[in-house]
C-alpha cells in the first residue's frame, strides 16, 4: 500500500522546515538549497507536479538584521521577514534557473483561505502557475499578518496547500527521520514507524515538540498537519531533508520516513474547509439529544437543542458545536446571529415564531454546513 501511495502521487505538496535551509549562524543554506532544487528537478521530471511551501524567511532575515536572538515582538518579525523572504525567494531563483525550471512566489494568510472567494481564486491562481510549467513557492506573508489573520506554522500551511491545489501526497521534510516508536534521543532502541494507518490518541501522544531556534514547529504540528490533510483524502510523508537523495529515492519505492494514511472518508472541500480552514467566532453548547440527532442520525442543528451561546458572530460566520462536557465536535455555519441565537435557544420552531417572529430559516446550522469532528 504504502510503494503504491508513493509511486501514483502525481501533485505533491513538499514542506521544506527552516532547519533544512537557514540558520542563525549563516543564514540561508545556498548549497542545501541547491541540493534541495535537485531532488524536487527529479520529481518533476517523472512528471509529477510539485509545489514547494518554504520556511526560512524570518530567520534569514535575523541574519541580515544582525539580531542577537528570535524576535519576540511582531514588528521585528515582520521586519526580519521583509528582509528575509527577498533573499529565500532569490535563493530559491538562482538554485532553479540552472535548472530551467521557473519559480513564482505566492504569500499567503490565514485570511486569504477563510475567504471562499479568495481561497478559490489561490486555487485557481496555483493551478494556472502548475499548468505553465512554473513552480509554485509559497510561505506565509509574515510582513503583514497579525495573529488573526496567521497560519501559525509552516506545517499547517503546507496542509492548506494541500487542500487547496487537491495534492495527492504530502511531503515534510524534516531534521527528523519521521516518527519513532519513542523519542530516539532519549531511547537509542526506538525504532521508525514506516506506515501509520490511522492518527490515534496515542500517535498524537506520542509526537514531541521542537525546541529548534529555527523551527517553529515540531512532530506535533507535522502530525496534525498530517491528520488534518487525512481527512480530505491525502496521506502525508515525513522524512528526514537533511539526507541528501532520500526525497526522490522513498518516492521511487526505496525505505524511508513514515507516511500517514489518509482516510477512507473523504470531506468534500468545502466541508474540509469549514473543518479546519475556518476558526469559530462562538459556540453552541447542545443538550444531549441534538448532539445525538448530529452525530448518529445526520440530522440539521435546530434551536430546541441549543443550551447555551457563547461569544459574537453574525449568520453566516462559522461557529463550534459543544456536548455536555464543553468538548467542540462539530462546527458549521451558523443562519443566525448570536444576538438573535441567544433568544432563540432552547426554542421550538412554532415558539420562535410566536415569540419572536418568522425567521429565514428553520435550522440553526444545515447538516450541508455542517461537519463532525
Amino acid at each position: 500500500m504504502r510503494d503504491e501511495i508513493l509511486a501514483h502521487a502525481k501533485r505533491i505538496v513538499v514542506k521544506i522546515g527552516s532547519s533544512l535551509i537557514a540558520s542563525r549562524a549563516t543564514g540561508l543554506r545556498p548549497e542545501q538549497i541547491e541540493r534541495l532544487a535537485d531532488e524536487i528537478a527529479v520529481l518533476r521530471a517523472s512528471g509529477r507536479d510539485v509545489l514547494v511551501v518554504s520556511s526560512g524567511a524570518i530567520v534569514s532575515g535575523i541574519k541580515k538584521l544582525q539580531l542577537k536572538e528570535y524576535p519576540k515582538s511582531l514588528p521585528v518579525k515582520q521586519a526580519a521577514a521583509a528582509v528575509g523572504q527577498s533573499r529565500l525567494m532569490w535563493a530559491y531563483e538562482k538554485a532553479f534557473e540552472r535548472l530551467g525550471v521557473q519559480v513564482a512566489q505566492v504569500l499567503l494568510t490565514h485570511q486569504d483561505l477563510a475567504d471562499r472567494r479568495r481561497f478559490l481564486n489561490a486555487r485557481y491562481t496555483l493551478t494556472a502557475l502548475i499548468g505553465f510549467g512554473v513552480l509554485p513557492i509559497i510561505n506565509e506573508n509574515d510582513t503583514v499578518a497579525v495573529e488573526e489573520i496567521r497560519v501559525g506554522d509552516n506545517d499547517t500551511l503546507a496542509s492548506e496547500v494541500a487542500h487547496l491545489v487537491d495534492a495527492d501526497l504530502l511531503v515534510i521534510l524534516s531534521d527528523v527521520d519521521g516518527l519513532y516508536t519513542e523519542d530516539p534521543r532519549k531511547n537509542p532502541a526506538a525504532s521508525l514507524i514506516p506506515l501509520i494507518p490511522e492518527i490515534t490518541e496515542e500517535i498524537e501522544r506520542r509526537a514531541g515538540v521542537s525546541s529548534t531556534f529555527e523551527g517553529t514547529g515540531g512532530m506535533a504540528t507535522k502530525v496534525r498537519a498530517a491528520k488534518k490533510v487525512g481527512e480530505y483524502g491525502v496521506s502525508t510523508l515525513i522524512i528526514n531533508g537533511e539526507r541528501a537523495g532520500l526525497l526522490p529515492s522513498v518516492l521511487a519505492g526505496e525505505p524511508g520516513g513514515s507516511l500517514f494514511l489518509a482516510r477512507e472518508r473523504r470531506l468534500t472541500s468545502r466541508k474540509h474547509w469549514i473543518a479546519f480552514t475556518l476558526r469559530p467566532r462562538g459556540h453552541v453548547r447542545l443538550d444531549q439529544g441534538a448532539v445525538e440527532a448530529l452525530t448518529m442520525r445526520g440530522k440539521s442543528l435546530l434551536a430546541s437543542g441549543i443550551v447555551d451561546v457563547t461569544g459574537e458572530f453574525e449568520a453566516g460566520d462559522p461557529v463550534g458545536c459543544l456536548d455536555n462536557d464543553g468538548k467542540e465536535f462539530a462546527k458549521g455555519l451558523v443562519n443566525f446571529s448570536s444576538v438573535l441565537l441567544k433568544q432563540m435557544k432552547g426554542l421550538k420552531t412554532q415558539d420562535i415564531h410566536r415569540q419572536i417572529g418568522p425567521q429565514e430559516y428553520e435550522e440553526v446550522i444545515h447538516r450541508d454546513n455542517l461537519v463532525i469532528l
